[in-house]
């Protein structure tokens, strides 16, 4: 696309915000496994992601197990599963992420980290400050590079732009 603005982005910084995503999303996990212990598909996209992080190996094999991770958060009524399952989704795609200056871009950065807040209502401060400690400056020089999210005004939207800007400080 002409004229589009683009972030400096190199696989290694893929790959730290992928295992930054997968840490986030392993904590969520057991959330949705207490429910649905035998639906494999968010531990496959969080292994994806883990995968991924070690060997830089962008596959479509890897966006498929992001969007069986979605399918699964899908197929449950709106729960913290649901959260757990979404969190998962979004460890697997943040391989995906792309130098494009795009607030659209933070989701690939962050969502892995909301959906586990939002999995955990009654420890969402608590959920914040680990995620907060465990964004290392790599992740937090990435985030930086591109622009904040907008301001939403669905619980996503509004827990993205928080942590948005509590690791831009």
């Amino acid at each position: 696309m002409a004229g589009t603005a683009e972030v400096e982005l190199n696989l290694d910084d893929i790959q730290r915000v992928a295992a930054f995503a997968a840490t986030c999303a392993r904590r969520a996990l057991p959330i949705y496994e207490i429910v649905h212990p035998d639906d494999v598909r968010p531990r496959a996209a969080i292994d994806g992601a883990e995968a991924f992080a070690e060997t830089g190996q962008r596959t479509a094999a890897l966006r498929q197990l992001a969007w069986a991770a979605h399918k699964a958060a899908r197929e449950v009524p709106a729960s913290a599963a649901t959260d757990a399952a979404l969190s998962a989704m979004h460890a697997a795609g943040a391989a995906f992420l792309h130098p494009l200056y795009s607030p659209h871009q933070v989701k690939h950065i962050l969502g892995s980290a909301v959906h586990l807040v939002l999995a955990d209502p009654k420890a969402a401060a608590e959920q914040i400050e680990w995620v907060r400690n465990h964004a290392d400056p790599a992740v937090r020089a990435v985030l930086g590079r591109f622009p904040p999210p907008l301001a939403g005004r669905s619980r996503f939207g509004v827990l993205m732009a928080r942590l948005d800007t509590e690791l831009r400080r």
